[in-house]
């Protein structure tokens, strides 16, 4: 065996998180719902601790401090040096350039399109509406039509007001514009993928986002001049990813120096190894704490947002597995290249749509979604790459 794959057979989290971890993210949503529901003062108060873009609450202090001990773990093992000449192989970076932005944004509208806007078009309300915020830079008269909503007055204030599928339409675009950064570290982690190469990936896909993240919006949703949202972006970007990734390099090569590397591997990172799991579920319990009513007054809604959803998800993981079997990548590369299209960024796809729709928004709702069936369905993909690692082993061999 490998040096590489002997330093994988190690990646363990302790056996309780492990073997029990669906269950596990499946009480904490549970519970945090039910904190929601018996102390929603509390939940509102910390939901209210955040950073503010434009009147929008774009990073949540107490999420954000759950992820970045959720990310810091994983960021102090990698070892910089692998990670830039990871960063070389071109094939794992192409495709996920490829299938984050050439595919995932348009598979996402047709699914959306198709469930949506046909087959649940009628369980969500053939005439129910929504009334969300003008875009930005359009003052239209009251009565005047604006693509498939029209200008109306509500409590004085000129809203649009659309049909509500469409509503759920456009948070679904904007989860699929939105690629994930962080969480996928945490999925590849799982899943024993190649860290420095998912770092590489994270990194240039987030420089993607702030090329094409407003383009894509602005062509797919018609809602006319979409804004690219630079300050939420970069903010999201910077804390979440950014913020651990330097603290991980400077402790890692400031341990090493002062300790040893057998000190830091042997002790140091077994200390760790149960925070990055323990900070996932914390963040479980805050997330639907904070959103937990949302979700109980709109239980049938979320069934029909999250079919679309998660059909997306699979498919995108699909294609993009598939493919890298047909590149011939190895396993360590193939999981982390289709986990990033199949995960999403949903903190920026959620300040996006209170940005562009408002907070009580068809739109919010579905970003909302997005959070509630991106951890139990990215869960299942990984423990699927794990099953089928073989598949890719028995490639690197044939060659």
């Amino acid at each position: 065996m490998s040096e590489s794959n002997g330093n994988l057979e190690k990646r363990r989290m302790t056996s309780v998180f492990e073997r029990f971890l669906t269950l596990w993210v499946a009480l904490c949503i549970i519970g945090g719902v039910l904190l929601g529901k018996a102390a929603p003062d509390v939940a509102k108060y910390l939901d209210s601790l955040s950073i503010n873009v434009n009147g929008a609450p774009v990073v949540s202090i107490p999420i954000a401090i759950c992820l970045f001990f959720m990310m810091y773990p994983i960021m102090v093992k990698i070892d910089f040096a692998s990670a830039l000449k990871a960063g070389k192989s071109g094939k794992p970076v192409f495709l996920t350039l490829f299938v984050n932005w050439c595919v995932k944004p348009f598979t996402m509208y047709a699914i959306a399109v198709f469930f949506l806007g046909m087959v649940f078009r009628g369980l969500i309300g053939v005439d129910a509406v929504d009334f969300v915020k003008m875009p930005f830079g359009l003052d239209l008269p009251v009565g005047e039509h604006h693509g498939a909503g029209v200008v109306v007055l509500r409590e004085g204030v000129k809203m649009l007001r659309i049909p509500l599928w469409r509503s759920y339409f456009a948070g679904c675009i904007l989860l699929g514009i939105a690629p994930c950064t962080a969480m996928v570290l945490v999925w590849g982690y799982l899943a024993r993928g190649n860290d420095g190469l998912t770092l590489v990936m994270v990194a240039i896909n987030s420089l993607t986002m702030l090329l094409l993240y407003g383009v894509l919006g602005g062509f797919l949703l018609g809602v006319g001049r979409l804004p690219i949202p630079w300050q939420a972006l970069l903010l999201s970007v910077a804390i979440y990813v950014a913020l651990p990734l330097v603290c991980g390099y400077l402790s890692r090569k400031w341990i090493v120096a002062w300790k040893g590397r057998e000190w830091f591997e042997e002790k140091f990172l077994h200390v760790l190894t149960p925070l990055t799991i323990a900070a996932l579920l914390l963040t479980l319990v805050l997330l639907f704490s904070f959103k937990g009513e949302v979700i109980i007054s709109n239980p049938m809604t979320i069934v029909y947002i999250s079919v679309p959803l998660f059909v997306q998800t699979v498919l995108i993981f699909g294609v993009g597995y598939v493919a890298a079997k047909v590149l011939r990548l190895s396993y360590e590369d193939a999981a982390p290249a289709a986990m990033i299209g199949a995960s999403n960024h949903f903190e920026v796809a959620i300040a996006t749509a209170v940005m562009l729709f408002g907070l009580s928004s068809g739109a919010a709702l579905a970003t909302v979604v997005g959070v509630l069936i991106e951890v139990p369905v990215m869960l299942g993909l990984v423990r699927f790459c794990l099953r089928t690692r073989g598949w890719f082993d028995s490639a690197a061999r044939a060659e």
